[in-house]
């Protein structure tokens, strides 16, 4: 078990496969920072690896939104405060990584296209010690945010495919109301 791991992600909107991806982190290391990615729109950038992460309909929530759900969803899972920490990870703006994280924690991340083999260089290219928690073809990658957001945006029922403390945070937020919202404006 490692002391300090770093795992990673948009988590927009956080779902039951982000979680047993937080988890699954949590499980090899004391104490887990979760970075999350596209903390800025203004430091957000589009990468061929994955062309639709940057879209305004991709990242309907702020930085300070997806803290606050992450956190709550770890608590109910019985985590501890103090077994966690959230901060922002640009990951596009990579010389302001050591800003924000801890440069001597294993960064743990889940490959299934060319965006995870990009990250992996990344962090191998800023001499960052890295684990590969799980390699897997992307039809096997599960429940994704885009479908989540598209069943909010269209009114059908998305709960299901969220941790309970989550749903209740993101409906206290009006998430689906957001997400509609640009859905209208910006169409996927």
């Amino acid at each position: 078990m490692h002391d300090l791991g770093v795992i990673h992600g948009r988590f927009q909107v956080l779902h039951n496969d982000h979680l047993k991806y937080l988890l699954a982190g949590k499980e090899r290391c004391k104490h887990l920072v979760v970075g999350i990615t596209n903390p800025d729109p203004r430091a957000t950038a589009e990468d061929k690896a994955d062309p639709n992460r940057a879209s305004l309909t991709a990242n309907p929530l702020t930085w300070y939104q997806r803290m606050v759900i992450i956190r709550e969803t770890l608590l109910a899972q019985g985590l501890l405060a103090a077994e966690f920490t959230l901060a922002p990870f640009p990951i596009n703006l990579p010389e302001l990584i050591p800003c924000y994280l801890p440069m001597d924690g294993v960064f743990f991340l889940t490959i299934y296209d060319q965006w995870g083999e990009k990250k992996l260089a990344l962090f191998k290219s800023l001499g960052l010690k890295t684990e590969v928690m799980w390699r897997r073809p992307i039809e096997e990658k599960g429940v994704s945010s885009t479908r989540v957001r598209k069943l909010m945006a269209s009114g059908e029922p998305w709960e299901h495919l969220v941790p309970k403390a989550a749903c209740r945070v993101m409906n206290e937020m009006d998430v689906p109301g957001i997400v509609r919202s640009l859905h209208k404006k910006n169409r996927y």
